[in-house]
């Protein structure tokens, strides 16, 4: 990428635009269902039966038919769930039965037994006013070869107990996108470390390794380049081979060791943009390899965090066929929020009070990792704004 592009800046629109279109099908894999939990499915599911398979009662109480509920009834036989009806209901007779039992041939509803007496007789009168069927009719949910789920759909528990009510047992599902991440700079150290003089621990890789893990991906650590320019390269070009998307956090800002856009462009990847008019994640670079798609994510952990959940992981879910959007409420501001530029799009942290008001966390800039900690939702104030009133609705997409 020549000067002249490296330092044109581009919108979050245009930004988000060119990740989706550079995205790739991780392909699809044969799975267990019951291991298929927040999996993307690959395959139409399609039921093998009716469900239900048959009418069956959705009280417990006494199946009979409509025209005898103002007669006394005489018991021919007790249904239990899971058993086969034996006898015919006739005028004048009903069976007891159970919640999901089959309903017997020649009746047509079921009445509840809070809504009969018991006769001296042994015979059971209706005492209701009236009756719904209480009858729940084959295939009136699903009917044999339907399709029940998609392919796209994130699998949920809900979702397992259908495939397995359809009989289905093994699924194919979109192949998981291996996420890699690195880091590079002099000052960082690992957590177990105890920081020198100048010298700050690595938050950042772990950070993002976890948001990998809550979009459902395997991730794999790289460690810390430091400010070593063929250092980087290598770990780059080990990456690119590894990966189906790369994570590099740090010197891809404008300082005299910020040298990643060079080092990616050295490892065959191309830049496709290395600045985003936003607010915090400026310097984000974005490239693509005939294998992998590299980002460079500023070094600031909220910036890096904030760059993920709004650029890379819908990637990860467009990459396995599902369109993920996330969940966004609409709330009033608790308080006025104004800030000092309004030259690009701001992406502010929030949290929701008790009062369902929206609430900017204390925020000293890109580097206060701990206002991410408390921090509920983002919002995003347009460029040429300075200002939300209090009061104003605003758009919180959930974190």
């Amino acid at each position: 990428m020549d000067k002249e592009k490296q330092n044109l800046m581009i919108s979050f629109e245009k930004a988000y635009e060119t990740v989706i279109a550079s995205s790739f099908r991780t392909g699809s894999e044969t799975i267990s269902f019951t291991e298929s939990l927040g999996r993307i499915l690959a395959q139409d599911i399609s039921s093998d039966m009716d469900m239900p398979p048959f009418n069956k009662s959705t009280v417990d109480g006494f199946a009979c038919r409509r025209a005898d509920l103002d007669a006394e009834l005489s018991i021919i036989e007790t249904i239990a769930a899971g058993k086969n009806p034996v006898k015919t209901v006739h005028h004048g007779e009903c069976s007891k039965i159970m919640t999901g039992a089959p309903l017997p041939a020649g009746a047509d509803c079921v009445v509840m037994v809070e809504e009969t007496e018991l006769l001296p007789s042994g015979k059971i009168r209706f005492t209701g006013t009236y009756s719904k069927a209480n009858i729940s009719f084959r295939g009136e949910d699903i009917k044999n070869g339907d399709v029940v789920l998609k392919p796209g759909k994130c699998v949920t528990p809900q979702d397992i107990a259908l495939m397995a009510s359809a009989g289905c047992t093994t699924v194919k599902v979109s192949k998981l996108p291996v996420i890699g991440v690195m880091s590079s700079g002099d000052e960082l150290v690992e957590p177990h470390e105890s920081p020198g003089l100048s010298q700050i621990r690595n938050s950042n890789s772990y950070q993002l390794l976890a948001q990998a893990q809550r979009a459902g991906c395997s991730g794999r650590y790289y460690g810390i380049a430091g400010d070593d320019e063929q250092a980087t390269y290598e770990m780059v070009r080990h990456g690119v081979k590894e990966c189906d998307i790369l994570l590099l956090t740090g010197g891809v800002s404008m300082g005299d060791f910020d040298f990643v856009p060079s080092v990616l462009e050295r490892a065959g990847i191309r830049l496709l943009f290395s600045r985003v008019n936003v607010q915090p994640g400026k310097p984000t670079t974005f490239g693509v390899h005939p294998d992998c798609l590299v980002f460079g994510l500023p070094g600031n952990p909220v910036s890096s965090f904030i760059q993920f959940e709004m650029l890379v992981r819908p990637l990860i879910y467009y990459m396995m066929g599902n369109e993920w959007k996330p969940f966004t409420c609409e709330l009033p501001m608790h308080v006025s929020y104004s800030r000092r530029s309004s030259d690009r799009l701001g992406f502010v942290p929030v949290l929701i009070t008790e009062q369902r008001e929206v609430l900017p966390v204390e925020y000293h800039g890109s580097a206060h990792i701990s206002s991410m900690s408390v921090a509920q939702g983002i919002i995003a104030i347009p460029p040429g704004r300075y200002m939300i009133e209090k009061g104003e609705i605003v758009s919180v997409r959930q974190i």
